[in-house]
């Protein structure tokens, strides 16, 4: 262990620390000069740095997996902890903010060199690239070789292409409700978001740090993503055609309040809800980094057939699991995926009427699989 990384550790889990990288060459040219990777840590690297966890976040997701010393509550909550799925009395667990982010990795918001933010300076930055920064990151906190890397959306295509990059320093791999390249689907459905915020009057081509932020624009890809998130069963069941309490969504005004607060179904609140949360807490420019990366994320690129890109990974061992309504990464992705990784990889499914989002919220079925595969007592 060096110094950097007992300095990191010193102050318990759940915090968040970040780690300077030096300059990083990209994968579509050129290079950032200089680069800071955010992250938060639980547990104890062992002497042989062989017992390190790394999870992966989704798209807008943060380093805040666990609780740890901290007073808020993380987004897989109960899954790492002292006891838990993930020991931490047993494991050293590690969550990284996505290079192009906005909680402490360097993204369009960090500062220059000049002194002034990136915003439309910031170079393109893959799937690949954010993987590359983290191996770096592993070497400064003294990871020789990880137990598991797992990851559930776009977390689970990082998780990917850290066993296609790296196959000698992951052991084993989950991939949860992701795939082995975006689909033009998805690709569509993010080209709209991203449209959306660059349309906001606000936008100014990506520097507005100085003035009012796009939040318009913001809010807007947030509903689009969202309705990608839930299942349509979901949505009908828990909403129907219901109005917002004390709100006429037939009344003349309607038409007036449209994009203002009134006259909305619960579904409509619903959404408004979901890009206020949003906004309030995420950058426009990382949105667009991060989503762009994603849609370019193809982990045979450069890399022949995905069964070659793929034949790498023989020493990993794989865990792939998807949510059985998901209709933005279809199951059927999921088993195209198993049958291009070397060796008889089965599809766990887990059942969920949520949709996508279901990886987030039925933690105690994740858990389990994981457990089952990776954290046998």
């Amino acid at each position: 262990m060096g110094e950097e990384f007992s300095a990191a550790v010193g102050r318990g889990g759940g915090v968040l620390r970040s780690l300077e990288i030096g300059a990083l060459p990209l994968e579509a040219g050129g290079s950032l000069p200089s680069v800071t990777m955010a992250f938060e840590c639980w547990g104890t690297l062992n002497e042989a740095g062989d017992n390190a966890v790394l999870i992966q976040h989704a798209l807008t997701g943060s380093t805040h997996v666990s609780r740890g010393d901290s007073e808020e509550d993380g987004w897989w909550e109960g899954l790492v902890g002292p006891g838990d799925v993930i020991d931490t009395n047993k494991y050293f667990v590690v969550c990284a903010n996505m290079l192009g982010g906005c909680y402490g990795t360097t993204g369009p918001s960090s500062i220059a060199s000049d002194g002034k933010p990136y915003g439309s300076r910031f170079p393109f930055v893959t799937i690949r690239d954010s993987v590359h920064a983290e191996a770096r990151l592993a070497d400064k906190l003294g990871i020789k070789l990880w137990h598991a890397v797992v990851g559930g959306s776009m977390g689970g295509a990082r998780a990917l292409e850290w066993a296609a990059s790296y196959p000698e320093r992951v052991r084993r791999c989950a991939v949860v409700a992701a795939c082995a390249a975006s689909t033009a689907e998805q690709i569509a459905f993010a080209q709209t978001q991203t449209l959306a915020i660059r349309q906001d009057p606000n936008f100014a081509g990506g520097d507005y740090y100085d003035g009012a932020a796009p939040t318009s624009g913001l809010g807007l890809a947030r509903r689009i993503a969202h309705i990608n998130y839930r299942s349509e069963t979901e949505m009908e069941s828990r909403f129907g055609r219901q109005a917002q309490s004390g709100e006429d969504t037939i009344s003349h005004d309607r038409l007036a309040a449209l994009g203002a607060s009134g006259s909305r179904y619960q579904v409509e609140s619903y959404l408004d809800h979901q890009a206020r949360k949003l906004v309030g807490r995420f950058d426009a420019n990382s949105y667009i980094a991060i989503t762009e990366a994603l849609m370019s994320h193809d982990v045979s690129r450069g890399r022949g057939t995905l069964s070659q890109a793929l034949a790498a990974t023989a020493s990993v061992e794989f865990l792939v699991a998807a949510v059985s309504s998901d209709r933005l990464y279809f199951p059927a992705q999921s088993d195209a995926l198993a049958a291009a990784l070397p060796g008889d990889v089965a599809v766990h499914h887990i059942d969920s009427a949520i949709g996508h989002d279901g990886f987030l919220t039925e933690v105690a079925v994740v858990g389990e699989l994981l457990r089952e595969s990776f954290f046998t007592v």
